[in-house]
């Protein structure tokens, strides 16, 4: 009945539109010989000032070509760097996440087709490049990625998996959503149904796709976590001439840089793993499992840095601001339970370790503002020892040096305590309350509660 009612509508409208556009031509045909010329003119005027005010804009540049103008680089320069870095990328994902492939034939082989035309560009380039490109076909580089791939397919098959996770989620929202839309479409025809019924049914077919893309994805990362380590210590020779190549990639860049006098720390991007040399990290997070590395170049000890221009000055920003260093996406959190204290200060706690909340510890971060703490930490705890202390997983006592005190959408303050990093290459992060007394929110009660 909507339909027809709005396929009536629509017809009417076009119709009266029709009869109208009708009238005016009649109106106009008898002016339109009279004034013709003008208009005509008219319209070639307005042609050439779009076509005028469309060729002044300048299109917008990309950062590496506003640093190639300010350092006075060639062309190509900066060019080649990011193509060498997409490699290395590319190379250091696949290494560490072969799993995310699986059954990917598509996404590969794009990522294959352009790495292959990159490498081509150097065998035509300086010396230096063509020895990369010998090095590349010397190692078998795109055959390891491909063998690689075979592998954890057939892993992936013997667990039962035989399609990727995107492929999986596409059908079983078909599955789903068609039979309830099916179910929906027959209700709506039938004039005695109750329409307060519908309510339930159509929250059920919103929501029951969101549920069980969520079940999936769960148990896709928990086989990716179950059976990471089988596949690296099953290929460890293969993925580390994967991880070779990219060390070598990253050192003829670096070599480039300097030869060029780009200042490095303008130079940023992202890894996965830290099995590189010559690289200083500059932050890291954990996303769902999957360690985020962000680097620039170190200098060699007998380079001094190059100044950085007037104009680049911007992008020598920090590349995580310091009121989100805390949303880093980290699992080992401790929990400063049983807490006794007063006036945001904390006189007792037993630390416990939540890894199993560390998803929602983190969505809390991210969900909180942050600012300095106005009291030190020997103010904050006053009996930190060793019997009364934070620990890092490896068993030894962190070294507090910054406290946030966070605001959890302005209803709920807590303290975020961060340590020195670890010996054994930890950061420790714990969490409190700033006063026994505090009213802690439902959702949250898990987390602070022992």
């Amino acid at each position: 009945m909507c339909q027809l009612l709005l396929s009536l509508n629509f017809n009417t409208l076009v119709f009266e539109r029709i009869m109208k556009s009708t009238e005016n031509n009649e109106k106009i045909g008898s002016e339109s010989s009279e004034n013709a010329p003008e208009k005509r003119r008219l319209k070639e005027r307005k042609y050439l000032g779009n076509k005028e005010r469309r060729s002044r804009r300048q299109p917008k540049k990309t950062q590496g070509q506003i640093i190639q103008e300010a350092l006075g680089l060639g062309p190509t320069e900066i060019q080649d760097v990011e193509k060498k870095l997409f490699i290395v990328r590319f190379l250091d994902y696949f290494s560490e996440e072969i799993l995310d492939f699986i059954f990917k034939d598509s996404t590969l082989n794009q990522y294959v087709k352009q790495i292959t035309t990159h490498i081509s560009d150097f065998s035509e380039g300086r010396e230096e490049d063509k020895i990369l490109n010998q090095s590349f076909e010397s190692k078998g580089i795109l055959d390891i990625v491909n063998k690689l791939k075979q592998k954890a397919e057939e892993l992936a098959l013997s667990k039962g998996i035989n399609s990727s996770m995107d492929k999986r989620l596409r059908k079983l929202t078909l599955v789903i959503t068609l039979p309830l839309f099916a179910a929906i479409l027959v209700i709506s025809f039938i004039p005695e149904f109750p329409v307060f019924f519908l309510f339930p049914v159509l929250c059920v077919f919103c929501m029951l796709p969101q549920l069980i893309k969520g079940n999936v994805v769960k148990k896709w990362f928990a086989f990716k976590e179950e059976n990471k380590d089988e596949i690296y210590s099953k290929n460890r020779e293969e993925i580390m001439i994967l991880k070779n190549f990219a060390g070598e990639l990253l050192d003829n860049v670096r070599s480039r840089l300097i030869e060029l006098r780009v200042p490095l720390q303008l130079i940023k991007f992202v890894l996965h793993s830290r099995d590189y040399d010559n690289l200083s990290l500059i932050n890291q997070k954990n996303l769902r499992g999957t360690m985020q590395y962000f680097y620039n170049f170190e200098y060699p000890p007998d380079v001094e840095p190059f100044p950085i221009p007037q104009q680049l000055q911007e992008y020598d920003q920090p590349l995580i601001s310091e009121k989100r260093k805390a949303e880093k996406m980290e699992k080992n959190f401790i929990v400063l339970t049983e807490m006794k204290g007063r006036d945001g200060i904390i006189n007792y706690f037993v630390p416990a370790l939540k890894d199993k909340f560390a998803e929602k510890i983190n969505d809390m971060l991210n969900d909180s503002e942050f600012s300095k703490s106005p009291k030190k930490v020997k103010e904050i705890l006053p009996n930190y020892a060793e019997n009364m202390a934070i620990y890092c997983i490896c068993g030894e006592i962190a070294e507090i040096s910054n406290v946030q005190i966070c605001n959890w959408k302005n209803q709920f303050k807590f303290y975020l305590f961060e340590g020195e990093e670890c010996k054994c290459g930890e950061a420790v992060y714990a969490i409190s309350l700033v006063d026994e007394s505090d009213e802690i929110p439902e959702e949250l009660k898990e987390i602070f509660l022992n």
